[in-house]
């Protein structure tokens, strides 16, 4: 049903994903998919890599860390943008275009206050998404 699943992850959160991570590796053993893990970033200096390059070796680590302790398929795919708080959902539904995604698997957060002025990403991707979309709430 799904060859290729598109697993969205912030690199300097990624200790906060486990229970999509799971999921995602669940789904990739049922449908024998292969999983992309795609992270955005910005051309400037952040706290997890200095440049785009930097961040897309470390991007990569990470897929191939996962690929070993899931044993599944994994790569990693990074994005630049210029402005991630205010392009993402579009940077990310153009990255599910590129790589040819299935399945969208995204972490989300347990609801506040600011989510009630502001939308999570997870559900403005699932909104506008051409793909099936799972919103895996994180604790």
């Amino acid at each position: 049903m799904f060859s290729k699943i598109m697993v969205p992850v912030d690199l300097a959160h990624a200790d906060r994903l486990n229970r999509a991570l799971q999921m995602a590796s669940d789904l990739a053993h049922l449908y024998k998919a292969e999983v992309v893990f795609v992270g955005v970033t910005t051309s400037q200096p952040s706290s997890v890599a200095h440049n785009p390059k930097e961040f897309a070796a470390k991007l990569d680590s990470f897929a191939t860390e996962q690929a070993a302790i899931h044993r599944i398929t994994a790569l990693g795919h990074a994005v630049v943008s210029h402005d991630p708080a205010v392009d993402l959902e579009a940077t990310l539904l153009k990255a599910c275009d590129d790589i040819g995604a299935g399945l969208i698997v995204m972490a989300s957060h347990v609801p506040g206050v600011r989510d009630y002025l502001f939308h999570a990403h997870g559900g403005r991707v699932a909104e506008k998404a051409p793909v099936s979309v799972l919103v895996v709430r994180e604790s």
